[in-house]
């Protein structure tokens, strides 16, 4: 899969779990870039950490939502 597709794939990914479209963007393009962390600024890092920990919580939620129907 090119960068380009990963880049989409995440970003898809995390929209579809209620991560905010711009936040999504800036952290799907951090994720697709393959850089180690010790190459990744603080903010990237931030940003990757916090959009990751929302996606992680919104599918967690939808998956308890599902179980219940």
């Amino acid at each position: 899969m090119s960068a380009h597709d990963l880049e989409g794939f995440f970003h898809t990914q995390l929209v579809k779990h209620g991560v905010n479209y711009d936040l999504a963007a800036k952290a799907a393009k951090i994720l697709a870039s393959g850089k180690p962390d010790e190459l990744l600024t603080v903010e990237e890092k931030d940003l990757a950490t916090e959009v990751c920990q929302q996606w992680s919580e919104q599918r967690q939620r939808i998956e308890r939502l599902n179980s219940l129907l």
